[in-house]
Parts: structure tokens; C-alpha cells; sequence
């Protein structure tokens, strides 16, 4: 037996082709407007991508609240920083390539080192950025936040996740990077399912699973679609949708592991420093186990239809019914 967990509370339409899809980035300007008007120390900085990151919203609402850097991300970090330590909370905001990207040293040193909870957004992740192409769909960014002390990390699978991330994220005290995705994306989850950071969501169950797919961002709607065909198949796996990388929720994996014997990582980055490695450090220091991993194989984006770039780089759901068909065969041996 295999299927959605009802205590998730998904949305119902979630296989039909009529689901709802919103931008990632969507959830997180809304979750920010609702944070600014609950809470007055909130602002808002931004490095000349107001509306590409959706803070335009909070942008018209609060305008003395707002701080419009231009292009200088290197600014953006430090200005922030200083901001926190007078007692504000900034969220800023730009493409993931620029922030963390461009401006690493900056976040590394005056927010992490000096533990100001600035929360940065790094929108456009991905290759699903699509026609932007590889100067602009960051697929690193994970493993250069991950790897900071103090540093959370949030990758959200859906646009509501992302606004109860934001609102979450304006009531604790670490610094965090926020991944977000520019195209249109399925509406996974609703009003009603929980979020809690570092608590990992199991979203499809079996009785006796074969495979565990830890999945985050975009890509846990692939590993849903994957696990309703392979159920067809008599094929059962859990789906957890792992949307703190950081901290982790060590005592899921290793549980859910341990109940499947096997697992497949699924995520729309590189995999040298990713979730999976992220996973698999953990599984390698408690409990070893047959891995796969779908991710970017060591390869830049480039330009094209997001759906063919998915494809092109091996994300899709034929990719993660392979992987886990791979590991089971590797856990038989």
C-alpha cells in the first residue's frame, strides 16, 4: 500500500492537470509583506531585482522600510549586517548567482561570523530559470551556505511553503539563506499543512517501503509523480520532503532510511556539496546504506524551455523511477 499521508494535509488536486502552479518566489514576497506587517523591525534591502524577487510588495507597503542597493551585492550583505546589529531584522533579496554568490565573503563575515540574523533570498535558483541560461541558474548555492556556521538553510517546495518559511524565518534569531525558484511551480501543499523548521515532511507513505527519496525545492512534485507511477508498478517508496537543509532533521533520515535500506536524493543543484550530500554524510557517520543521486552532474546550466532543461539534466520523474529501481538493484545484491 502507497500513498499521499494524509496528515500532510496536500493538495488535492496535486495529480490532477489542473493543479494550481504559482512561482516559489511568490510565496516569499507575500510571506514578507504579512512579516512587515506584523512585526516593524522588519526591512527590506534589495540589489535591483524588486519585482524579479517579489519584494516589490513589501517595497509598496512599507516604503521607509525598503532599501534599494542597486547592483552592488557586496553592499547589500554589509549593509544588512549593520542594519541587524542595530536591532533590526533585514530580508534581502537578489538572484541566487549574485547573493550568495557574488558577495560569499561579505555574508561569511559580517553576518555569519558576527551572527546577525539577516535573512538573504536567493531567487532565480535552478535550471529551471530556463532561457536566462547558466550565468544566471545558480546550482552551487546550497553547498556555499550550507557550509557557514550558524548559517540555516530553507529550500521550499512550493509557494506556500515558501511564504511559512518567510514568516518563520522573521521569528528566529540565525542567519538564513532562503532558495527560491523563478518559474511557475505546482502547488504541493495548502493553507493546512504544517511547516516547521528542521522538521523534514513525510508526504508519501508505504507499508513497506523499498526506497526512501529524500527530495527538496522543485523537484518533490517529481518525486511525488515518481512514487504514484512506481506504486503502479508495486514499487513503494517514501517521499520526505527535506525543506531545511540545514539544520537537518537527522533523526527522519536515519529512521526513514533505516526502514527502507535504501535511498534516492532528488534536488535542482549540483551534487558535489548539495541536500544529497548533505544525506549521505549523515547516513555515512550512522547508518550506511545503497545511495543514487539526481542532481547536476558536475555541468553549468545553459539556455532553454525550463521543462527540456530538466530533462536535459537528468531531474525529471522517468530519472528518479530509474534510481530508485538502480538501489533497489544494488540493495538485492
Amino acid at each position: 500500500m502507497s500513498n499521499p499521508n494524509p496528515r500532510q494535509k496536500l493538495n488535492p488536486k496535486l495529480f490532477e492537470l489542473t493543479v494550481e502552479q504559482v512561482p516559489i518566489r511568490k510565496g516569499f514576497g507575500e510571506g514578507l509583506l504579512a512579516a512587515g506587517e506584523q512585526n516593524e523591525k522588519i526591512v527590506g534591502l534589495c540589489a535591483d531585482l524588486t519585482e524579479s524577487t517579489q519584494m516589490h510588495l513589501f517595497k509598496n507597503k512599507f516604503p521607509e522600510r525598503f532599501v534599494e542597493l542597486g547592483v552592488a551585492e557586496q553592499n547589500l550583505a554589509s549593509v544588512a549586517s549593520g542594519m541587524a546589529a542595530m536591532g533590526k531584522i533585514p530580508f534581502i533579496s537578489s538572484y541566487a548567482v549574485f547573493s550568495p554568490g557574488r558577495n560569499w565573503e561579505q555574508i561569511r563575515t559580517t553576518i555569519c561570523y558576527n551572527n546577525q540574523p539577516v535573512k538573504i533570498a536567493g531567487s532565480h535558483a535552478g535550471v529551471s530559470v530556463g532561457p536566462d541560461g547558466g550565468s544566471h541558474q545558480a546550482l552551487e548555492d546550497i553547498a556555499l551556505t550550507r557550509v557557514l556556521p550558524r548559517m540555516d538553510v530553507i529550500v521550499p517546495c512550493d509557494a506556500l511553503e515558501a511564504k511559512k518559511a518567510t514568516l518563520a524565518l522573521a521569528q528566529t534569531p540565525a542567519p538564513t539563506y532562503l532558495r527560491l525558484a523563478r518559474e511557475k511551480t505546482p502547488i504541493v501543499t495548502t493553507e493546512l499543512s504544517p511547516f516547521v523548521i528542521g522538521k523534514a515532511n513525510i508526504l508519501w507513505l508505504s507499508i513497506s517501503p523499498e526506497v526512501v527519496i529524500f527530495a527538496c525545492g522543485t523537484l518533490v512534485y517529481n518525486a511525488l509523480l515518481a512514487a504514484k507511477k512506481l506504486a503502479a508498478e508495486n514499487i513503494q517508496v517514501t517521499v520526505v520532503n527535506l525543506h531545511t537543509i540545514k539544520p537537518l532533521d537527522v533523526n527522519t533520515i536515519i529512521e526513514e532510511a533505516r526502514k527502507a535500506g535504501a535511498v534516492v536524493t532528488a534536488e535542482e543543484h549540483q551534487a558535489a556539496g548539495g541536500m544529497g550530500s548533505a544525506v549521505a554524510e549523515v547516513l555515512a557517520e550512522n547508518l550506511p546504506v545503497p545511495m543514487e543521486f539526481i542532481a547536476v552532474r558536475d555541468h553549468f546550466g545553459q539556455s532553454g524551455d525550463p521543462h527540456e532543461l530538466i530533462e536535459h539534466y537528468g531531474l525529471g520523474v522517468s530519472h528518479i523511477m530509474t534510481a530508485v529501481k538502480k538501489v533497489i538493484a544494488r540493495k538485492n545484491k
